[in-house]
This record gives structure tokens, C-alpha cells and sequence, in this order.
């Protein structure tokens, strides 16, 4: 039974208190008012049927109670995740346009996602969630949330327009409103209704903003008959519990499938870190990225073998949990357990619910997710990232949702690969009134030794940079006059690889008919056993590696003579 004392949600059962258990009840209800009518939203977002939502939001909840290792990380169907799967889904029903095999397609993808994570669980790939930076993230989510407000203002005037990206949604809308398609009562409740909820958030953040906004949009439609003046209603939903179902698709369609899953579980798995660790950082608990993959693989599974689709953590609702008062997962359990009460007793209860009520629900997300003041600031403070970002904005605005996220991605890698082919370097001198050797490029006045020249490179030297790092030493030989020593201030350099080896070995053999003597300086142990291993020794006698640079120095200037002199001629080199 030791397995089972492993399992994260018995591990939490068998430490459970008493007194916390008023606390998790009251929070599950305050959960659960957001949790239907965002449930219902974003299932319509990502083009499925309002019942999948909370089909989805039920079993999610369950599975990550199992097996979740947060204490009050709230999962469920999202924002960013609902034009991934529609992206996904939708082209794959355009001929026919069957409901029920967009859900079954769209519970296939929550499939391959739980795969998906479950295996990279295993295999310890924990930090996947890093491979998109922190710029590519702001333009791709500002990218997302600008497809999502335009994809949902017709839903929100009451027409429909069918195009299939984002230039072609600007421009039927443009035309529909020209025409004068608007019908005056859907957009009287989308738009007063988008206005109630941004103005409470704002105003009374304690009140449920979501759940009085909708409370009165079913009143109005009740009231004023809103379905007579052209104003769609989301209808009765089916009665009872969500039935246990293997997602039933051909076979040509796990390939999309499987390029849409991966993007899911990309975005699904960063979100799910980073609000983790922002929520585990108040409540003192340490994040272990491999653990909530599994959590979020079983919380996709579980929905994906009860009609629903792809989840991931939201920072919104487990904001709710927090400040109610949430101690352990039993906060989900309760809110998914009232969901089930409510599909089984009072199943019409959101019969009359305005689809511009929901279209309201989804633009107020949208706008979440947006963050301005962050491409702002990467303006100000970086500008290539400030690029980046532009680039995964352009990328999602322009290409669709599923490019957008391979951009992003693609680009925050190709980011680390340019700082690493094209590290920064420089020369060092010595700095009157401060010790050791400094950039010289900050201080233009540095003092050097006449016939030595200290280089740094602050990366490891590996197969994507060796050449680079043999021009700027070359470009150094180079110098009039020429220099006796390049002494490289080493200890930057995390590695050296094999391909580096080598062109340090022809390196050294160049400078040698220049009269040229290659040092090192801090070279780590590690990577010195490396060089040794390379037999690199046979080339570089050990006379040429000192601990420190003082250390090189120092013998420079007792085999020369030279002594310090203030003004050299060295220049730095080009920044990169």
C-alpha cells in the first residue's frame, strides 16, 4: 500500500484537519459561482456545445484532487486554451459541422494532452515550461486576447461572421456592421453586460462580478422575452452526470490532433507553473514542476473519457479559492460535486442565459489576458525582446492561435541559441581604487600591461561559438603591437565541447607561428578535466593554466618584464 500513500490526494486525506473542512465547504460554494457560467464560456470559445464545460470542469477537478500535488490550484477550461482547440477541432468538422464529432475530436485532444504530460512526467521534462520566454509569452497571450475580442464581438451584437483568421473575423465585421446586422437587445445585454463585470472587478472585487452579471442577464431574458427579439439563449442543458465515453475518431485525425495536443500542453503546462508557483510562494509550499505534470495529465484524462476537453490552472479562479479560504483540494471536490447536483436537480436552470451573456464572460477574459504595460516596458528596457514580443503578437494575429505558439516557442529558443553563438565578450584592465580586472568598455581609462592583452567570453565554449570565440582571439593577435599573452579570463566558461577542442588546438597552433602564448585563467575543474580528456594537455602544457588571473598576470610580467602602463592601444571588441 506504500504506492497508494504516494498518490498526492490520499497523501493529503490522511493529513486532513477537522477545522478545515467549514473553510473548504464555504470556499467550494463561492468556487463554484465562477466556475459554471466561465465553464459554459470557454467551451462555447473553443466551439463546443455549454455542457462540455462543465462536463469538463467536474472531472478535471476530481482527477486533480487525486492526483495534483498543489494544496488549492484550481483547474479547468480556459481562455488561452479555447481558440487552441477550436483552431484544432474546427477544421477538422468544416464539412459537416456534427457537434457531437467536435466533441469527440476536441475529447481525443484531452487525451493526447494527458498523455502527453503523463509521459513528460516520467521522463523528468518538467522544465518544458521554460521553453517559452517571458516577451514571446506577453505578444503571444496579447496576441490571443486580441483574436478572442474580435472572434466574440459579433457573438456579442447578436450575428454571426465566418472566416477563418483574424483579418478575415476585422473584416465581416466591419461589413456586418455596415450592413446593420446588430440586433439592438443582444447587444443591449453583451455590452451592458461586459460593462457590469469590468466596472465590478473593479469597483467591488469581492462580489462574484461573473455570477451577477449573469444572474440578471437570465432575469432580463426571463422578464423581458429576449429570445422574441432575436437574442440566442444557450437553451436546457442535458440532465445528470456526464457518461464515461472513448472518444470515437478516424484515424487521419490524430495527426492534427497530436500538433494541436502539443501546443496545449506547451501553454497548459507553463500555466499551470507559473500560477502554481505563484500561489505556492503565499502559502510557503514548494513547486515540483514533474509532479504537476502528472496532475494535469490526470486532470486531462478524466475529462477526456467524460466528453470533456483540454484544461489547464486558472490564476482567476484559484484567486477565488485563495481569498475564501480554500486549505486543500476538497474546494474543487465541493464545487464539482454542486455541478453534478445542479445537472442533476435544476438542469434548465441557465436555459434562458443570453449567448451574448456569455460572449461578455469571454471578452472580460480576454482582456486578462493582455499586458500592455509589459510590452511597454520590455520598449523601454530591452528592445530585442520588446521584438520578440512584437514577433509571437504578429505571428498569432496574423497566422492563427497554433502557428503563434510554435513562433513562440521557436523564438524563445532561437533567442538562447543567439546569446549562445554570440556571447558577450571583451577585454579587461586594471581599474585604479578597485580590485581585480574590469570591462573596459565601462571603464574607457583601464590601465594594461604592455605585450598582454586579458580576454573574457562569457559563455560556454561550445560547437555554435568556437569560431567566433577564434576570430575575436585572432582579431586580438592582430593588434599593433602585437601582444605576447592572451590571457582568457576562463571562468565563464561552464564548458568546453569537443568541436571547441579543436579549434582551440588550431588556435593555438596559429598564434604559435605569430609568437603568440594562449593562457588560461579560472578555468573550472570540471571543464579542465574535460580538456584533459580531450587531450588537449598535449598541446597546452600545464604552465599555461593558473587559478586566477592575478595569478597570470604575475607570471606575464616576471617572464617579460613589462610593468603597467596607463593609456594601452587595445580596444574592446565589437559588442555582439
Amino acid at each position: 500500500m506504500a504506492w497508494l500513500r504516494a498518490v498526492p490526494g490520499v497523501r493529503a486525506l490522511t493529513g486532513y484537519r477537522r477545522e478545515w473542512l467549514s473553510k473548504d465547504v464555504v470556499a467550494g460554494i463561492a468556487l463554484t459561482t465562477l466556475l459554471v457560467p466561465q465553464g459554459m464560456a470557454y467551451a462555447e470559445l473553443a466551439g463546443l456545445p455549454p455542457i462540455t464545460g462543465l462536463y469538463t470542469t467536474i472531472l478535471c477537478l476530481l482527477g486533480y484532487a487525486v492526483c495534483g500535488p498543489s494544496r488549492i490550484l484550481v483547474l479547468g477550461p480556459d481562455s488561452s486554451l479555447g481558440p487552441m482547440i477550436a483552431a484544432t477541432v474546427l477544421p477538422l468538422i468544416a464539412a459537416d459541422g456534427d457537434p457531437r464529432r467536435a466533441v469527440a475530436l476536441a475529447s481525443m485532444l484531452g487525451l493526447m494532452v494527458a498523455g502527453i504530460m503523463i509521459l513528460a512526467s516520467v521522463a523528468r521534462l518538467g522544465f518544458i515550461a521554460d521553453l517559452i520566454s517571458k516577451p514571446t509569452m506577453i505578444g503571444y497571450m496579447n496576441g490571443l486576447a486580441l483574436t478572442i475580442l474580435i472572434g466574440q464581438l459579433p457573438k456579442l451584437l447578436g450575428f454571426k461572421v465566418d472566416a477563418d483568421n483574424l483579418v478575415g473575423e476585422c473584416a465581416g465585421l466591419v461589413r456586418k456592421l455596415a450592413d446593420g446586422a446588430t440586433v439592438p437587445a443582444a447587444a443591449a445585454v453583451g455590452v451592458s453586460g461586459l460593462v457590469l463585470i469590468l466596472l465590478l472587478e473593479r469597483l467591488l472585487p469581492k462580489v462574484p462580478a461573473v455570477l451577477a452579471m449573469v444572474a440578471l442577464a437570465i432575469l432580463a431574458a426571463s422578464v423581458l422575452d429576449l429570445h422574441e427579439h432575436g437574442v440566442g439563449l444557450v437553451g436546457p442543458l442535458p440532465e445528470g452526470f456526464p457518461p464515461f465515453t472513448v472518444p470515437d475518431v478516424r484515424v487521419d485525425d490524430l495527426v492534427p490532433l497530436l500538433a494541436g495536443a502539443l501546443g496545449i500542453a506547451v501553454v497548459s503546462l507553463a500555466d499551470t507553473i507559473s500560477n502554481s508557483s505563484a500561489f505556492a510562494a503565499r502559502t510557503g509550499q514548494e513547486v515540483r514542476g514533474n509532479q504537476e505534470m502528472a496532475g494535469v495529465g490526470a486532470a486531462n484524462l478524466a475529462a477526456g473519457l467524460f466528453q470533456g476537453f483540454p484544461v489547464s490552472a486558472s490564476g482567476s479562479r484559484t484567486a477565488v479559492a485563495e481569498r475564501t479560504g480554500a486549505k486543500t483540494q476538497l474546494t474543487g471536490v465541493v464545487g464539482a460535486v454542486l455541478i453534478v447536483l445542479m445537472l442533476v436537480l435544476v438542469p434548465g436552470l441557465f436555459r434562458n442565459l443570453p449567448q451574448p451573456a456569455l460572449a461578455a464572460v469571454v471578452i472580460a477574459a480576454s482582456l486578462s489576458l493582455a499586458d500592455i504595460p509589459g510590452a511597454v516596458r520590455l520598449w523601454r528596457q530591452r528592445r530585442t525582446e520588446f521584438l520578440l514580443c512584437v514577433a509571437a503578437f504578429v505571428g498569432v494575429a496574423l497566422l492563427g492561435v497554433l502557428p503563434g505558439i510554435a513562433i513562440a516557442v521557436g523564438l524563445s529558443v532561437l533567442n538562447v541559441f543567439r546569446r549562445a553563438w554570440w556571447p558577450y565578450n571583451t577585454v579587461l584592465g586594471r581599474v585604479p581604487g578597485l580590485e581585480g580586472y574590469h570591462d573596459i568598455r565601462s571603464y574607457p581609462g583601464a590601465d594594461s600591461l604592455p605585450g598582454l592583452v586579458i580576454y573574457r567570453f562569457d559563455a560556454p565554449l561550445i560547437f555554435a561559438n568556437a569560431k567566433s570565440f577564434r576570430d575575436e582571439v585572432r582579431q586580438l593577435a592582430g593588434t599593433d603591437p602585437r601582444p605576447r599573452w592572451i590571457v582568457v579570463a576562463a571562468e565563464p566558461m561552464t564548458d568546453v565541447d569537443t568541436t571547441a577542442a579543436d579549434v582551440l588546438h588550431d588556435l593555438d597552433t596559429a598564434l604559435a607561428v605569430r609568437h603568440v602564448r594562449l593562457v588560461f585563467a579560472e578555468l573550472k575543474d570540471p571543464v579542465r578535466r574535460k580538456i584533459e580528456a580531450y587531450g588537449l594537455t598535449r598541446t597546452f602544457d600545464p604552465d599555461r593554466f593558473f587559478p586566477t588571473v592575478e595569478a597570470a598576470v604575475t607570471a606575464f610580467s616576471r617572464s617579460t618584464g613589462a610593468e603597467w602602463a596607463v593609456g594601452s592601444d587595445t580596444r574592446p571588441l565589437d559588442p555582439r
